[in-house]
């Protein structure tokens, strides 16, 4: 692989790390923390299309391959929140956002 085709990979996987963040938590996770969950979003996300045989035909291969990433960042940070420990001052604050709202 060329320079090139590793500065792609790490723009992509810094986008769909940065839009991940902004949909699961209000705000991104830093420029590193963007780029490791945008690449294992796309390790994730594309074996779980070949498992399943799945495709997308958009017609556009790089970006059926950020829709791919984020689908599997989504994933992997669902995973994660399931799995986190969290407090019981965090929780009962969720309780309370969700009830005034």
């Amino acid at each position: 692989m060329s320079a090139d085709s590793w500065l792609v990979i790490l723009a992509i996987g810094a986008v769909v790390g940065w839009l991940t963040g902004l949909f699961l938590r209000g705000s991104g996770y830093g420029i590193l923390g963007n780029i490791v969950v945008g690449l294992l979003g796309a390790v994730i996300g594309s074996w779980l299309f070949r498992a399943f045989g799945l495709s997308l035909p958009i017609g556009n291969a790089l970006i059926e391959r950020v829709i791919i990433a984020l689908i599997g960042a989504f994933l992997l940070m669902f995973v994660i929140s399931l799995l986190r420990p969290r407090s019981l001052r965090e929780r009962a604050t969720g309780l309370w956002r969700r009830a005034r709202s």
